[in-house]
């Protein structure tokens, strides 16, 4: 069994309506994302190729997120735990690697403060 992880980042910003704090205004991340599969690696020893890692989360969630306002883009309040649920959705619907081998999404909004998403069948 072999866990690889591929690391992101994009910069996007959000406000949280709901928070009683300063998050209550809209403000920006440098959001790090962290890309985690779990499995057997194929005959050559490889999960996935980390370009193709690379391609997939590019096209199909740094395009959407990166330099965005999250709130128009999650149905749900942007929040860490929120945006790692969303994202962990996505790429599990977005290619057949991820249908079998996400095993989770981190979503890192400040050097100190991290969601990790395992999916609901974990």
């Amino acid at each position: 069994m072999i866990e690889l992880t591929k690391i992101f980042t994009f910069d996007s910003a959000h406000r949280l309506p709901f928070h009683d704090g300063m998050c209550k205004e809209l403000h920006g991340h440098t959001y790090t994302l962290e890309v985690t599969l779990r499995g057997e690696p194929n005959d050559n020893g490889i999960l996935i190729d980390f370009g193709d890692l690379k391609r997939i989360v590019n096209s199909w969630i740094l395009k959407k997120l990166d330099h965005k306002y999250l709130n128009d883009v999650l149905k749900d309040d942007p929040t860490a735990e929120n945006i790692a649920k969303y994202i962990f959705i996505i790429l599990r619907k977005c290619s057949s690697i991820f249908k079998d081998k996400l095993y989770s999404i981190t979503v890192w909004e400040t050097r100190t403060s991290k969601a990790t998403y395992y999916g609901d069948d974990k």
